[in-house]
């Protein structure tokens, strides 16, 4: 057996799942060799950002249950994993070289050693932030069915939502990562459009930076109903949804004859043990609305499009993309529980470091 060159190997900070049920996360540090091992087509990376996003406390549940339904649950006593940016440091697969820049599914960790390198794109646009490549520019593959915010806005918007100029178009957790898209996308097109959040710096955002033409803070309005009929007195034809819960309840009382609602997220029901009931769902009759989810998976193909698309607007600065950093590894936890309580403002990234 081959010696190991003590060089050769580093530590590696690492987030690990304890346990399923509570999901609890905690920080540790391992050792890992710093090369691939003979034999193997890995790549090894420094991880340098990672996205946090809500489907992933789904995953720390058991594989098979309803909330870990479309990915494969995290395995307890391992590193969690996830979409992020990082530098190859060593490569046997012919498609990456040592100081690539490079993205995909990877571990919540100092050092990743990938073997499904399928996964694992190399960044050919450098003129934008890195970062946004857990978000706004991210890419996925048909079986990785995991939230990509820009194409997840595009394509739900876009393809989902059919919009017109014109139209009156309501989004709920309105600053998140995909949120500030679609409001966005929805302003190009010459859509009215209101957001909500949760708090006065949000709603600031929503109508100074990304050009909302209104928006309100949700904790401060008892009556939901009577609050987008204030905001929406013809009624809204598109709901972009991510909240769920009593906001979908009110929102249904309000839609156009013929409006279409995206269902991306419901944040406000990801922890709960038992989901809050929705009762005006004979209004989907009453006005013959259109309601669909969004799986991101469905617009893989249309990326390229996708970045002929946005990559002009960003560079032109038409387009903003506001993210929440969170610096070090130690930090991600509590990022992460952070998305529930709407903590963040705009994309949660996790700085590991810094290329």
């Amino acid at each position: 057996m081959a010696s190991v060159n003590a060089e050769e190997v580093g530590s590696n900070k690492q987030v690990i799942l304890r346990d399923y049920v509570t999901g609890f996360l905690y920080v540790t540090t391992s050792t890992i060799q710093l090369k691939v091992p003979e034999g193997s087509n890995a790549v090894l990376v420094k991880n340098l950002y990672l996205s946090c996003d809500p489907y992933m406390r789904g995953l720390m549940r058991p594989t098979g249950s309803i909330k870990a339904s479309y990915i494969s649950s995290f395995t307890p006593g391992s590193p969690i994993t996830g979409h992020g940016v990082a530098k190859v440091l060593d490569s046997a697969d012919p498609n990456f070289k040592k100081g690539n820049l490079v993205w995909g599914i990877t571990g919540w960790e100092e050092y990743s050693l990938i073997t499904e390198t399928d996964f694992l794109f190399k960044i050919q646009d450098t003129d934008v932030p890195l970062s946004y490549y857990t978000g706004i520019l991210g890419k996925l593959t048909a079986s990785n069915s995991v939230c990509m915010p820009g194409m997840t806005a595009y394509g739900g918007f876009y393809e989902v939502c059919s919009p017109k100029k014109g139209e009156y178009v309501f989004i709920s957790a309105a600053s998140g990562a995909v949120g500030q898209l679609v409001g966005q996308f929805a302003k190009l097109l010459g859509c009215f459009v209101v957001g909500s959040a949760g708090s006065k710096e949000k709603v600031d955002l929503l109508k100074n930076k990304f050009g909302f033409d209104d928006a309100f803070n949700y904790k401060e309005e008892p009556d939901l109903d009577a609050t987008l009929k204030r905001y929406f007195p013809e009624g809204i034809d598109i709901y972009f949804e991510n909240v769920g819960g009593k906001t979908l309840d009110a929102v249904l009382l309000n839609m156009r004859i013929h409006g279409r609602i995206a269902a991306c997220g419901m944040i406000s029901q990801y922890n709960l043990d038992q989901p809050e009931g929705v009762k005006n769902l004979m209004y989907l009759i009453y006005n013959r609305i259109h309601i669909q989810g969004i799986a991101v998976f469905d617009y893989y193909h249309l990326y390229p499009k996708f970045l002929d698309f946005v990559l002009p607007y960003i560079r032109e600065g038409k387009i903003v993309y506001v993210e929440d950093i969170a610096e070090g590894l130690e930090s991600g936890p509590a990022a992460l529980v952070g998305l529930f309580s709407g903590r963040n403002v705009g994309k949660q990234v996790v700085v590991v470091a810094r290329e």
